[in-house]
């Protein structure tokens, strides 16, 4: 049918309740997460966000069976996933699912990891029909993560060993310029080839190196390594103090260093230490790290006349080191967030990783279960439930199941528990183990088991009830025909009498004498006489309509609305003028309808003549008619301004002879007879009335 979004100012209320479901439609298709809809137990692609689709590009969805759509998912973990939250109705969360999908139809499975909430939807009557698919892919992150932690690995190991040669270097550096030194004495020659050298060596290493002499520490030599990391050339700092050639370190802490090396001649080092230097490129002062050996000088007496600085700038290592540990603070955090339990296992079944939630489960702080086996965290007794799954994860199988896990004697849990082999390089280092709670979901099914038994039961016999009820129903129904055929004969056969007694009444008048007609109550026995003979022939006129009101359905057609709407204003016409009455109407949301046009017509006609009937005596009678059509329903609304009915009035209103207003004409079957015709069509009819403002009756029909 018609719609529109426009709502009649007089009918407060009536905004378009599709409006709602648009807007979720809005948000569906706008939403920047992957969503779809999966229709039936075939999990049938019923809506596809575009956010959903571009993770399958050229891919056709919508109207597929899931297997049929991806058919690589056969096998895999998601459809038992979405079978389980179909059969149960509990939703279901996945963090980083593995699985292996094509991006397009011709493109080769890729390893692939997806954050995942699976919905069950319901029908009206509560049944799971479908299920709502969140996805979040989350294949870079996994990726990602497990690079930085190879690269972090790899890093160690690098810093280790550059650590290692520096301070291998520094001391072959330092035998060797104490052999130079040394030998200086004996051979001159020697010594300036052996200078030469040294100085090559000096300038071309890769490790800071200077040499500072005297209580100011003026800079005797500097390698090119040692300026760039004080951010100024070798050449302009060459016989200045140090505090002079590189006064941004000045400040820092380095004084107090430099002093007690000179004066306790003992060496000093200093690790990953943070300072303030000045760039080469930009000249200003920005962080950096650096590792340094202070080591004093001594001349040929063993007096400490300087010392010397060698090193290496490490920013670039500390920096990579602080954001892989600031990623694992994350991850941490993040694991530590979840509702599950998330841990890894080595070879040996010890725990290198557990996450907070632990601690709920087994009264120990996750650090403290690191390096203990699974049999003495869990207990023997739960560990031989999973021990075989175990095997074969540490083997390199991924797996997910369920058990029961009876971990001490007044904690038993129900788990659902996914292995996932940790696979470097062909070999099998572990495994990541997560493991969710499903206690009370176990319990929730068992429980619902125990009451489909006692439903089953129940259903038996409401089964024997409602056959006897069939039968009541069936005798029932044999009574109201045989009623309405006693009724329609009835009626008809008394319409002769009461014809022949109208007769019989005129053909009185006609055989009277004239005296006798204009004695004092002749006259007015004859006019009650013939007021009885009408109200006699009109009840058995309304009792045949009432009774063919039964087959009516059938009589269903396309009806135009307004223009009925119109007609029954035409034969309303002289009741309008008699009291001056003003009749609104607003049908234009339903220009046409599919209903029978006499039943539609005598609905309109008697609550409109109604609404003018029973007007107030001090005020002009106004009589509002409405149509809505909404979600294949005819909604008619005729409001007026009335003398309005208390609720016991209302509790008496549509039963048949019923007259709650005696001062004007009536019967007392219109009412009836409204109520009958929306009965049989499936319809409802309601009113909201008070004594003194007036009456709205509400009908709802299907179109």
């Amino acid at each position: 049918m018609p719609d529109s979004s426009a709502s009649s100012p007089d009918q407060p209320g009536s905004a378009d309740p599709t409006a709602p479901t648009q807007a979720v439609a809005h948000f569906f298709l706008q939403a920047p997460a992957p969503i779809c809809v999966l229709r039936g137990p075939d999990f049938i692609y019923e809506l596809v966000n575009p956010a959903y689709q571009q993770l399958f590009p050229g891919r056709p969805l919508l109207g597929q069976p899931l297997l049929t759509a991806l058919p690589e998912m056969t096998g895999q973990a998601v459809p038992a996933m979405l079978r389980e939250v179909y059969a149960t109705g509990t939703a279901f969360e996945g963090r980083e699912v593995q699985l292996s999908l094509a991006r397009t139809p011709e493109g080769p499975p890729e390893t692939r990891y997806f954050d995942v909430v699976y919905q069950a939807r319901r029908n009206e009557a509560g049944q799971v029909d479908g299920i709502v698919v969140f996805v979040h892919e989350v294949t870079a992150l996994v990726l990602a993560r497990q690079r930085i932690e190879t690269l972090n690995q790899e890093l160690e190991t690098r810093v280790a060993e550059r650590t290692r040669e520096l301070l291998l270097l520094n001391q072959e550096l330092e035998v060797r310029v104490f052999e130079r030194t040394r030998d200086l004495r004996h051979a001159r020659a020697e010594t300036e080839r052996q200078r030469t050298s040294l100085y090559q060596v000096f300038e071309q290493t890769p490790v800071a190196i200077a040499i500072m002499r005297g209580p100011e520490l003026r800079i005797e030599l500097a390698n090119p390594a040692v300026a760039a990391i004080w951010g100024r050339p070798a050449g302009q700092i060459l016989g200045q103090p140090y505090f002079e050639a590189v006064p941004d370190t000045a400040g820092q802490g380095f004084e107090q260093i430099l002093a007690n090396v000179l004066t306790t001649s003992e060496p000093f080092t200093i690790t990953e230490a943070p300072v303030l230097l000045a760039r080469a490129h930009t000249g200003l002062p920005a962080q950096a790290f650096v590792n340094f050996v202070f080591q004093p000088l001594h001349d040929a007496d063993g007096h400490t006349t300087g010392l010397i600085a060698s090193g290496a700038e490490v920013t670039e290592q500390v920096l990579a080191r602080q954001r892989v540990e600031a990623s694992q603070r994350q991850l941490r955090l993040i694991t530590d967030a979840l509702p599950v339990l998330i841990g890894y296992l080595d070879q040996e079944r010890r725990y290198r990783f557990a996450n907070h939630a632990y601690q709920a489960w087994f009264n120990q702080e996750p650090a403290a279960l690191l390096g203990q086996t699974v049999w003495d965290v869990v207990g023997e007794a739960a560990y031989a439930g999973v021990r075989g799954y175990l095997d074969r994860a540490l083997a390199g199988e991924r797996l997910d199941f369920e058990a029961k896990m009876p971990y001490r004697a007044d904690f038993t849990k129900y788990i659902r528990t996914s292995y996932v082999p940790d696979v470097q390089q062909g070999q099998v280092l572990g495994c990541f183990t997560l493991v969710t709670d499903i206690t009370e979901q176990v319990l929730a099914r068992e429980q619902v088991q125990h009451l489909n038994g006692e439903l089953a039961a129940i259903n038996g016999e409401l089964r024997a009830s409602n056959e006897e009820l069939d039968r009541s129903n069936q005798q029932l129904r044999r009574s109201n025909a045989d009623l309405d055929t006693f009724v329609y004969s009835a009626s008809h056969d008394l319409k002769a009498p009461i014809a022949n007694l109208e007769g019989l009444l005129q053909a009185l008048r006609e055989q009277l004498p004239a005296d006798v007609l204009q004695a004092a109550l002749v006259p007015r026995l004859l006019g009650m006489m013939d007021g009885a003979v009408a109200r006699f022939q009109q009840t058995l006129g309304h009792l045949t309509d009432v009774v063919q009101l039964q087959p009516a359905a059938a009589d269903a057609e396309t009806v135009d609305l307004a223009a009925l709407v119109e007609a029954v204003r035409l034969d309303l016409a002289p009741l309008l003028a008699a009291a001056a009455a003003m009749l609104d109407v607003d049908v234009a949301d339903c220009p046409t309808v599919y209903f029978a046009p006499k039943h539609l017509r005598s609905i309109i006609y008697n609550l409109l003549s109604n609404g003018v009937k029973y007007h107030a005596p001090d005020r002009p009678p106004v009589v509002r008619l409405t149509a809505r059509c909404r979600d294949q329903q005819i909604i008619l609304t005729v409001q007026d301004n009335g003398l309005g009915l208390s609720e016991i009035q209302q509790g008496q209103l549509f039963r048949l002879f019923r007259r709650l207003h005696t001062h004007v004409d009536g019967s007392g079957v219109g009412l009836y007879m409204v109520r009958k015709i929306v009965d049989n069509a499936n319809g409802t009819i309601t009113v909201h009335s008070q004594p003194g403002q007036g009456s709205t009756f509400t009908v709802t029909l299907p179109d």
